[in-house]
């Protein structure tokens, strides 16, 4: 089972907090990196980066989770880092295809737009999900390919 690392600003600690029981409850390995009150006024992008370095630190073999009011800073903030494809999912089909169509490391949520029931239920799908060769390898391999164009 693959670790998971997980973070989250001050308006999802709630959120976070429910995911990491969640994931525990299930036997998935857990790493929080903050924050961790709503007191914590640490910006999601440090938030963000200190989950993508921890997941290139691994080769990444570990994988994401970064939510927020919405989830979308933490997305274009993760995408900023090498090898890391974030995607901001609210429902399970977005998280569904997140994996199998982009083969996505990083999901994002935002707590200010889901319920923490809807939100385990995509964490469990996304989770549940392997990449695998098909259609969608050559588009992911585009991917790989910008950004290795943008990364030089």
């Amino acid at each position: 089972m693959k670790t998971i690392v997980i973070g989250c600003d001050n308006a999802a600690v709630g959120l976070k907090n429910v995911l990491i029981q969640h994931m525990k409850e299930k036997g998935i390995t857990v790493e929080d990196v903050g924050c961790d009150s709503p007191e914590d006024t640490t910006f999601y992008p440090l938030i963000a980066k200190r989950v993508c370095e921890r997941i290139i630190e691994s080769n990444y073999t570990k994988e994401g989770v970064l939510v927020c009011g919405t989830g979308i800073g933490m997305a274009m903030t993760a995408n900023k880092f090498k090898g890391i494809r974030a995607a901001v999912c609210h429902d399970i089909y977005s998280a569904e295809r997140a994996k199998l169509s982009n083969n996505g490391n990083v999901l994002c949520m935002g707590e200010r737009v889901i319920g923490h029931e809807l939100a385990k239920k995509m964490l469990d799908e996304w989770l549940g999900l392997t990449f695998k060769d098909g259609s969608s390898t050559p588009k992911v391999q585009a991917i790989i390919d910008i950004e290795n164009e943008n990364f030089k």
